[in-house]
């Protein structure tokens, strides 16, 4: 009997079965396999693979799927639980389609177990078309919910992965969309390691995330997916990254083309192998042929790369046998099943920010509506419910078709488009505005009107990916287009009663209708029930609890130029002005009381951490969930450091009358500060903690109409240097 090579041998470990099947390839077979579309190579019994797969916000692009909020939705729930949750659901239905397809002999593009997902970049700007696909403009966020997804895409079993996560894009990637192939991000070393890397940190030294992707974009003059100080020497050498890098697409020929740091494509991919880069999201890596000829790479290096490449799918069991695979029986009947469906409809429902609530107007009694109009183009937008990088849902249900599901019988419903989501006409034949008398005439003849307004992914997204008179994808203000905005004045004049609905995957300068509607409430693109989701909660089926993950600004003429990419002035962390909404800002449909937090010890040595506590009461009439959110200051920095950061936060639920202890820990890291050097020190001093429904600013105080309660510290000791 022959026996086995070692690759084939399950019975060793994959990192010695890697090494032998590469040490079987002939150099040209390597590199082959180091492109996203990698070919068979029958005499290994290696079947070909095509590594460019999604999973956003459910699997994306491979036909239908369970479409979940998007993850600028998912961020607003501040649930991490609930996200991992959504990633597993996401790689059970990855694997039911995958098993399928490969059944059938598909092996195309979207088909795979590599998710190219997260987005764990910083929406340091609301104009950037891609803000929609982050969990938002805080790194602790970003790193809790980014951790949270890829445990729940990778799983649990010790041995094998579910799917593969890919923490993208590496690093200091956010826009401007239009320039991103040729653009250099001048940060600093205190921004890069205070706000731009801790999300990928997390990743890697938390999570354990299979895949890395490089941004298009140079990071102080280095190409991304070419940075020995990216992918070397931060990635592998300090934070110990084992898994392989992925560029973005077709990155590796703007080193030549457009950032003029190669001379040629067989410089530029010699320099992203030799810098750390492993797989091409295109095809500039079969150059790699003529450039190791040339002297430009080594097989050495070249073989390296392709052992990470080879030990992620022996991971994955694509070298074992099917009945030793855990995941490998889940059936195709897991995938877009009601039970899938169902859950993306409560992430829906966790995601909804209520941002104004005048005189209590919802929830909507619907025992008492005789009549209701829906009115706005997004009012039955399929688009709208999607955002970007998503599969297709099977049964989508707009707010429209949820209204219709959740009145009473005999409710009349009047639905008018009013305008086009961003034309001044329905059509080039048309008069300005030519359905905006219908939509006043729905108001009129209505008890309330239920006004859907906003973007799709005709007006945010990424580069090559919309058709719209906006920069590529970005924006160029943060106003809703004028078609709506006149839409939104005529309707609100009519006097009946107005409820703004918006759905946006960014945050809009909406203070006309904050100032004049009765109720505004954000739904971001809230995945294929999307429409159920809202109407259950105008109906008040379910309190609010969704929080804002970004800061809503008054004008994009608040904000620094888009091409800045330092920190000051940006976020809720550095912003110096009033936002019309706060990052962590929403309204319930009950009250909440807070206790002022206790701690473990009001006096703690440089290196301890400190234990903080508090109680929480639903003083009001209806269960709900609140999103506990603790925020910490550093009293006495001797350089610059955020307004408040957020070091913890839990998303609970109570009865009316119930009480909960909140308990959180807050580290000595937490307490550290990033010198203007990117050195991490702990400087003893007073810091001050808040516990409450919200972050401690004056604008939160006064929407809420309640401050934040606070308790502080003192760290004692000297000056301590702590791991970045």
């Amino acid at each position: 009997m022959t026996a086995l090579p070692d690759y084939q041998n399950e019975q060793l470990s994959f990192e010695a079965r890697a090494r032998d099947l590469v040490a079987r390839m002939t150099l040209e077979e390597k590199i082959s396999q180091m492109q996203f579309e990698a070919p068979a190579i029958p005499r290994l019994g290696i079947p070909s693979y095509n590594w460019w797969s999604e999973a956003l916000h459910g699997v994306a692009r491979a036909g239908v799927a369970t479409v979940f909020p998007q993850a600028i939705g998912l961020a607003a729930t501040f649930d991490e639980p609930a996200v991992k949750k959504t990633a597993d659901v996401t790689s059970t239905e990855g694997r039911a389609k995958y098993h399928e397809f490969q059944r059938k002999g598909d092996h195309g593009i979207y088909k795979g177990l590599t998710f190219w997902s997260p987005t764990i970049n910083i929406d340091r700007d609301p104009r950037w078309g891609r803000g929609q696909e982050t969990y938002g403009e805080d790194p602790y966020l970003s790193s809790r919910l980014g951790v949270a997804f890829i445990r729940g895409i990778q799983g649990d079993n010790p041995k094998y992965l579910k799917a593969a996560a890919c923490a993208k894009h590496f690093a200091a990637h956010s826009g401007p969309e239009s320039e991103r192939h040729r653009f250099n991000a001048v940060v600093s070393q205190k921004d890069l390691w205070e706000t731009y890397l801790p999300s990928f940190e997390a990743a890697v030294r938390e999570a354990g995330v299979a895949g890395v992707m490089g941004a298009y974009n140079r990071l102080n003059g280095e190409p991304c997916c070419g940075s020995k100080t990216l992918l070397t020497d931060i990635l592998r050498n300090e934070w110990g990254f084992k898994g392989y890098v992925t560029s973005d697409c077709w990155a590796i020929r703007d080193f030549n083309e457009q950032h003029g740091v190669t001379k040629n494509i067989e410089e530029s991919s010699s320099l992203a192998v030799k810098s750390g880069c492993d797989l091409n999201c295109g095809c500039a890596f079969a150059s790699l042929v003529k450039g190791f000829r040339s002297g430009l790479t080594s097989e050495r290096e070249i073989s390296r790369a392709v052992y990470r490449l080879m030990l992620v799918r022996m991971r994955l069991g694509m070298f074992d046998r099917p009945e030793h695979v855990p995941y490998a029986s889940i059936p195709y009947t897991e995938n877009d099943c009601e039970k899938h469906r169902a859950y993306s409809e409560k992430m829906a429902r966790e995601s909804i920010v209520l941002l104004r609530n005048r005189n209590k107007l919802l929830p909507l009694d619907r025992k008492k509506i005789r009549s209701i109009a829906v009115v706005g183009p997004n009012a039955d937008s399929r688009a709208a419910l999607y955002g970007n990088y998503c599969g297709t849902a099977s049964e989508p249900i707009t707010i429209l078709e949820g209204i219709r599901e959740a009145v009473c019988p005999g409710t009349r419903i009047y639905y008018a488009e009013g305008c086009h989501l961003y034309h001044n006409s329905m059509s080039s034949l048309s008069e300005m505005d030519d359905r905006l008398s219908e939509a006043v005439s729905a108001a009129e003849q209505s008890d309330v009107t239920v006004l859907c307004l906003g973007l799709d992914a005709t007006l945010e997204g990424e580069e090559g990916d919309t058709s719209n008179d906006f920069a590529s994808g970005d924006r160029k203000d943060l106003n809703l287009p004028g078609p709506q905005e006149r839409l939104l004045e005529a309707v609100q004049a009519t006097g009946t009663p107005v409820v703004v609905v918006l759905m946006s995957g960014s945050a809009l300068a909406v203070g006309w209708a904050d100032e004049h509607a009765d109720a505004i409430l954000e739904a971001w693109y809230p995945g294929g029930r999307g429409g159920r989701a809202v109407a259950s909660l105008l109906f008040g089926e379910f309190s609010p609890a969704g929080r804002l993950p970004v800061t809503f600004y008054r004008s994009a003429s608040d904000l620094p130029d888009i091409h800045d990419y330092a920190m000051e002035n940006r976020t809720y962390r550095f912003f110096r002005g009033v936002p019309l909404y706060p990052f962590g800002y929403g309204l319930s449909y009950t009250d909440f009381c807070y206790s002022a937090p206790s701690i473990s010890r009001p006096i703690v040595e440089a290196g301890t951490d400190v234990e903080v506590s508090s109680r929480v009461k639903n003083t009001g009439t209806r269960e709900s969930d609140e999103v506990v959110q603790l925020y910490l200051k550093d009293m006495e920095a001797s350089t610059r450091v955020p307004n408040f950061q957020l070091a913890g936060f839990r998303r609970i639920h109570l009865k009316p009358g119930e009480t909960a202890e909140v308990k959180f820990t807050v580290t000595a890291r937490q307490m550290a500060l990033i010198d203007d050097e990117g050195c991490c020190i702990l400087e003893p001093g007073r810091f001050r903690v808040y516990v409450g429904g919200s972050q401690p600013d004056q604008r939160s105080a006064e929407l809420l109409g309640r401050k934040v309660p606070f308790v502080e510290f003192l760290v004692t000791g000297h000056p301590l240097p702590l791991r970045r």
